[in-house]
């Protein structure tokens, strides 16, 4: 991937292009440098699947969208984008829209050609630890080989495809009608072949014809660090069976994530709740954090008010570019009220609520003396703090 230009820098346009100037853009170089106006020419074939490429990604909003954010990377299976194959022959429809007719875009392909074969796709579950730093998984599927016995012919031993007698060989059928704009040309595929321009007359024992035997294997699939719900690993060559040769299309592996009960992740960075006691937000001082790698100790500040939001640099999610890097966990301080205490503990409070001005001890007591009062506002955040802290240990 390294070696590739910059989609923008391939099709001479600015990152903030509309649909309209990238479609300009991609028309004016396929024009100039499309196969059929320079035969021979290697070069002008190279820079024109370049091209082709570019406007094949950048044309498309999903596609768009995960190149700016991860460049090459979005479509080699690392970033999780589900993979990205450019092949020459999709590009049919779009000729069709930019140029009509012209570079032969009603020419038929050669069904007895080599083709990829299809991708196939299915899904395994991590944990959110796993999906954080890597994991190792092992699927078990069912996948298609080559049948030994006619080597994916599907024909008999000692037999031998026959060309189709419906298309000619051709993999095609044309059908040629009148209508009120005149005469129509339409093309489909032959229903005899399926469009492979040969049939089976003796069907291989072994596999039915199919020319494939399908069994159960075992895939590891190496999840990277940093993975999101959602996002795809590819693995190359993994897929169906080529056709007439073909290489074998890849299997794309969808990831999903188990939810955490303490935490939540938006692309790198990590969020929680973290509770505090009363005292320990009055006072301040050392508090326990958990994270992704383990408990960690926050020093907090003196007053701290319930939804306070700290940031850990650093320990959030690594990125699947480097997972090196890190994004930053941000937690929310939440002071709990106890639901229960004991009449020691009752007391405390309606003496710290006295001492602060309050009024809890409103009718509970009369007036005592000054030297009571004294008495007892004397050590009363040493009370408060240790009822507490007695409480939450």
């Amino acid at each position: 991937m390294a070696d590739k230009r910059d989609y923008y820098e391939v099709l001479g346009v600015d990152k903030n292009a509309d649909d309209a100037a990238i479609k300009k853009a991609y028309r004016a170089l396929a024009k100039k440098y499309h196969p059929d106006t320079n035969p021979g020419d290697k070069e002008a074939e190279a820079k024109f699947k370049e091209a082709s490429e570019a406007y094949a990604v950048l044309s498309d909003k999903e596609k768009r969208q995960k190149y700016d954010q991860f460049g090459h990377a979005a479509f080699d299976g690392g970033a999780g984008g589900g993979g990205f194959e450019f092949n020459f022959d999709d590009m049919g429809d779009i000729f069709g829209d930019l140029f009509g007719g012209m570079f032969g875009g009603g020419r038929s392909r050669n069904p007895n050609a080599p083709q990829k074969g299809a991708n196939i796709r299915t899904s395994i579950r991590v944990t959110f630890e796993e999906a954080a730093f890597g994991c190792e998984k092992e699927l078990e599927l069912t996948l298609k080989d080559e049948c030994t016995s006619c080597h994916g012919s599907g024909t008999k031993p000692g037999t031998n495809p026959v060309t189709c007698s419906k298309c000619g060989g051709k993999g095609q059928i044309v059908y040629t009608q009148q209508s009120l704009f005149g005469m129509v040309r339409n093309v489909q595929t032959c229903p005899d072949c399926k469009g492979n321009g040969k049939v089976v007359k003796d069907k291989c024992p072994d596999c039915y014809g199919t020319g494939y035997k399908s069994s159960r294997k075992k895939i590891q699939v190496t999840v990277p660090a940093g993975i999101d719900n959602g996002q795809s690993i590819r693995i190359r060559g993994k897929g169906e069976p080529g056709i007439n040769g073909g290489e074998r299309g890849d299997l794309l592996v969808e990831v999903a994530v188990s939810r955490h009960p303490l935490f939540e992740r938006q692309d790198y960075t990590v969020y929680s709740d973290s509770p505090i006691t009363f005292a320990q937000a009055a006072l301040g001082g050392d508090i326990k954090i958990k994270t992704i790698d383990g408990e960690v100790l926050f020093n907090i500040k003196p007053g701290t008010q319930t939804n306070t939001k700290v940031r850990l640099r650093n320990k959030g999610i690594p990125t699947l570019r480097n997972k090196q890097v890190r994004g930053d966990h941000i937690v929310t301080l939440v002071v709990q009220v106890p639901e229960r205490m004991n009449a020691e503990q009752k007391e405390a409070l309606r003496a710290f609520d006295d001492a602060m001005g309050g009024s809890l001890n409103v009718g509970k007591e009369e007036e005592k003396p000054k030297e009571e009062k004294e008495k007892k506002k004397k050590g009363i955040f040493d009370k408060i703090k240790d009822s507490f802290e007695g409480q939450n240990s």
